[in-house]
């Protein structure tokens, strides 16, 4: 097996191999009022339709925008491209704001929060109702927890250096198999993600009511709760994991692994949802009664991806051509960003997916597999603690995070070296010197700095407010760096239309269309 270092001085020597990387941004946000409570208000008719528009759309809720940015090769426009995007929704929102934060602000109770509405055609409809399911399997509360997601693919000068010349089917295969390999790396060691760059150690008193947790908060304030420690609440059980989904046997050590596992939880019935129905007199309360209603349920710190054609499911995309990028779902909402992400995260990110796929990468037994979800466990609860131990696989070494975070980070020092004589300048390098700090250095983390400031106030709501306000002064007045403000008044005006094409060209009922949609593999 070819290791690191060998891997590592194939690229030194063709460093120019390394530059082309694809990212792209998703980026989750609530609208919020003045006084710090949900919109009420549906999603703003100068941002166009939530159902076709390019950058902007909706996640879970009708208040809960999501920004997608177009793949990019250069980090400086992928965040402008960002920013634009944030500068001009905030110029359609009137005295509306973002909330900064992971964790949602106060909200009263449940049916304050809308489900995002994406017009009459039966693939808006069948959106509707699928987030209608997670809201009776999950509550709604659970749902608008925000994120960043973070989009990553190599270049084909990458591959033909790391593999040589290959007939199209055995590159397929191989580029496969690789990112596969990153996937497991990832789970080994991107509990270091959370550990940097984990943004949501407290969360407001309202969210914990609806919840039937059993942690240990401390309390500050009138109602603001946290955990001493703690790092990414958004990634603990009180976020995005689930009992249901915590039994799936979805395995990561090769493709026809991941997608027969993912297939078995869509067509396995659930007693649990069950309980909930199909069908009522008023109409769906979910689309199945499976694990999963679709693949999008399947929640995870990571995902291979690939762009889907007009109808496909993301398995069927996989099957037919394999892995085309890998969508990192583990960053919180940076909260001293004001777009949600800083050059410093995206250009560790880089440094990180690099390592993991060229770093020897073993098959992953159910038991390793546990032992990284403990170790994730850990981080995200105590994660800054002194001396909090890990370990890597079943019988591996018992490590502090900060020693791990050393040994990880000598590989990652090397690695920036050759890819700053890829792009040119001492960017890579300098956010390895920066970050490798901050393993024996806690409190420069992104959770350290937000909970000392939470704490000074006595107010997870007060900070929020205050660095929404500054983000809305901030976009106020910005000029556009990528995109125009012509752009996207005409992407609105044509994402409209593209929602009226969609919708007159439904020839079939909705019924008929989930049956088409699901074929055979649940049951409605």
């Amino acid at each position: 097996m070819t290791s690191f270092s060998q891997r590592l001085a194939a690229f030194s020597e063709h460093p120019e191999a390394l530059k082309g990387i694809g990212r792209g941004v998703e980026r989750e946000a609530l609208r919020i009022l003045p006084e710090g409570t949900l919109s009420s208000a549906a999603h703003p008719q100068a941002l166009g339709s939530a159902l076709t528009h390019k950058w902007i759309t909706t996640d879970f809720a009708e208040q809960l925008l999501e920004f997608i940015t177009p793949v990019s090769h250069s980090v400086p426009e992928m965040l402008t491209q960002l920013k634009d995007i944030h500068q001009f929704t905030y110029r359609a929102m009137g005295n509306e704001s973002l909330w900064p934060l992971s964790m949602p602000c106060y909200v009263a109770q449940e049916d304050d929060i809308t489900l995002a509405q994406y017009g009459t055609s039966n693939v808006g409809r069948m959106k509707t109702l699928y987030r209608q399911g997670l809201k009776h399997r999950y509550g709604s509360v659970m749902q608008i927890i925000s994120g960043v997601h973070f989009n990553f693919s190599f270049s084909n000068s990458f591959w033909q250096q790391l593999f040589g010349d290959q007939t199209p089917y055995a590159r397929q295969e191989a580029v496969s198999d690789a990112y596969f390999g990153l996937i497991r790396n990832y789970y080994r060691f991107g509990w270091m993600i959370p550990y940097l760059f984990g943004a949501s150690p407290a969360l407001c008193g309202s969210f914990i009511k609806k919840t039937e947790s059993t942690l240990d908060f401390e309390t500050v304030g009138k109602g603001t709760c946290y955990l001493p420690y703690a790092t990414s609440l958004r990634l603990s059980d009180l976020g995005y994991t689930n009992s249901e989904q915590s039994g799936l046997k979805i395995g990561f050590n090769s493709l026809e692994e991941y997608l027969q596992g993912v297939r078995a939880a869509i067509g396995t019935p659930s007693t649990d949802f069950a309980k909930i129905g199909v069908k009522d007199e008023m109409g769906y309360r979910q689309l199945n009664a499976n694990v999963l209603q679709i693949e999008n349920e399947l929640y995870a710190p990571i995902r291979p991806k690939r762009v889907a054609k007009s109808g496909e499911k993301p398995s069927e995309a996989l099957d037919r051509g394999g892995v085309e990028y890998i969508e990192v779902r583990s960053l919180d909402v940076n909260p001293f960003s004001p777009t949600g992400i800083d050059e410093t995260q995206a250009y560790f990110l880089d440094l990180f997916l690099t390592w993991s796929v060229l770093s020897e990468s073993e098959p992953m037994t159910d038991c390793e597999m546990q032992c990284w979800r403990d170790n994730w466990n850990k981080i995200v609860l105590e994660g800054r603690k002194p001396g909090l131990t890990l370990q890597i696989g079943c019988e591996g070494e018992q490590l502090t995070q900060a020693e791990w975070g050393k040994r990880v980070f000598s590989e990652l020092s090397e690695l920036a070296v050759i890819m700053d004589k890829a792009y040119g300048g001492d960017k890579y390098q300098s956010v390895c010197r920066e970050l490798s700090g901050w393993f024996e250095n806690p409190e420069k983390t992104l959770s350290a700095r937000l909970l000392k400031q939470i704490i000074e106030n006595e107010s997870i709501g007060k900070i929020g407010l205050s660095i929404a306000a500054a983000n809305k002064a901030l976009f106020a007045n910005g000029a556009y760096d990528t995109f125009s403000e012509q752009q996207f008044l005409e992407e609105s005006t044509a994402s409209l239309k593209r929602q009226k094409d969609v919708e007159q060209g439904d020839a079939i009922s909705l019924e008929q269309y989930l049956a088409e949609y699901f074929g055979d593999s649940v049951s409605l």
